[in-house]
């Protein structure tokens, strides 16, 4: 008869090893010490001769366990894998300890920042880091398969990243690759067939925070901080976020000039740029709390930069809301009714291109002042025209500071084309 969960229980030892039968060459063995273990019993598809396979110890083989166990053998060897072998080859794998992916990420990452000498480089290794090292780092890479890869982006997707998953996607194809064509033994692209996690469609349409958005925005950010003063520096400078998040004091003119310096190394084309920074951008400067002997602004342990943009932008996108309902009520407005629209940080930079241009201000200087290379300047016109518009990017800079000044305040300069309407944002 077959066994019972009870039955097993119930088993005494005696004075010797014996053998209990289950079914289909499943069988229990309990030792004269009490102990008790699984193991099949079968014909090898080689020769045909009786071959045992140990299962494991019971109880942390169940007898469910046990039975799957065996089922598996037994349709290993209908289809010619002797099981014992295959559990040998299983066992081999798991002590090799070459081939791992934290490995060659990190063999990866040393080709990959040799080749590209841009901010993206950080980005990079933050996502591999962040993503891939602990879910399969510990891996051998022809062990990983495309559900490992799904898994990895739909975690990312659940925490609130979606965009970072597309990213992360487009940076391990070519990952997967670069391991094949080295040679490391990959039979099939884990990546192959894995479309992005989160469509993109419209996501780069002309997203530019509302007036009252921004005000929101400088009213959630108030208490002192190190994301608040990133974020404020976003709206003010129109850079872009690893520009801003990884500022140094080697980077900062603050005398007369007043200039915040971008090496090449850590923009996005390779260009040295230059900021000019308007009072308003400094005084957020001046709120930064510094660690002694970290060159680093935004740092929160002074050896790299700030991180959790993710977890900033969701409190930050609270504040915000509470920031807005609170106004709503003060106007008699039901504060269940504001909503915001989704936004992302980049966003930012795109709002304070939008408001210099619509504050009069030319498009090649605003082009300038993001460190773009293209638009009206472009071709035989770019290469001649060597002028940084320095001065023409501190006016617009300074005039953009004073439009969001005036934004935060509920005033409208005469001089200023309102950005937006005047809507409180209801069900946007």
């Amino acid at each position: 008869m077959a066994l019972t969960a009870p039955a097993i229980e119930k088993l005494k030892p005696g004075p010797s090893r014996r053998e209990v039968p289950d079914r289909d060459g499943l069988f229990l063995v309990v030792q004269p010490s009490g102990a008790k273990s699984w193991a099949y019993r079968y014909r090898s598809p080689a020769d045909g001769k009786p071959r045992k396979l140990t299962i494991g110890p019971y109880p942390a083989y169940g007898l469910g366990d046990a039975r799957e166990k065996a089922f598996e053998a037994m349709k290993s060897a209908q289809r010619g894998v002797d099981p014992v072998d295959e559990a040998k080859a299983i066992r081999a794998r798991a002590r090799d300890r070459s081939h791992l992916v934290k490995d060659l990420i990190d063999d990866y990452l040393v080709k990959y920042e040799g080749e590209h000498k841009t901010s993206s480089t950080a980005e990079v290794r933050r996502l591999l880091d962040k993503w891939v090292r602990p879910a399969i780092g510990e891996k051998r890479v022809q062990d990983v398969v495309r559900r490992d890869v799904l898994a990895i982006l739909e975690a990312m997707v659940k925490a609130g990243a979606p965009i970072s998953a597309n990213r992360l996607l487009a940076i391990l194809k070519p990952f997967f690759a670069w391991v094949r064509v080295h040679g490391d033994p990959l039979p099939a692209l884990p990546t192959a067939s894995v479309d992005k996690p989160t469509s993109e469609e419209g996501r780069d349409r002309d997203r530019v925070l509302t007036d009252d958005e921004i005000r929101w925005l400088w009213m959630a950010t108030e208490p002192a901080g190190l994301f608040n003063a990133v974020v404020r520096l976003l709206l003010l400078t129109g850079q872009r976020r690893s520009e801003v998040g990884g500022l140094t004091d080697g980077e900062l003119h603050l005398g007369v000039a007043t200039n915040w310096s971008i090496p090449a190394g850590r923009t996005k084309n390779g260009r040295a740029h230059t900021v000019p920074l308007s009072p308003l951008a400094r005084e957020v400067l001046a709120t930064v709390p510094r660690i002694d002997g970290s060159g680093l602004l935004f740092t929160t342990d002074g050896r790299v930069p700030i991180s959790g943009w993710s977890k900033g932008k969701a409190a930050l996108d609270r504040r915000m809301l509470e920031v807005a309902q609170a106004e709503a009520r003060e106007r008699g407005i039901d504060p269940a009714n504001i909503q915001l629209t989704d936004w992302r940080l980049h966003d930012l930079r795109r709002t304070a291109a939008s408001g210099m241009a619509r504050l009069g201000h030319p498009i090649h200087v605003v082009e300038a002042v993001l460190n773009h290379k293209s638009g009206v300047l472009s071709g035989v016109a770019a290469i001649y025209n060597r002028h940084d518009y320095l001065a023409e990017k501190q006016r617009a800079l300074e005039s953009w500071a004073g439009a969001v000044a005036d934004i935060v305040r509920g005033e409208v300069r005469s001089n200023v084309v309102k950005l937006t309407g005047q809507g409180f944002g209801h069900g946007r």
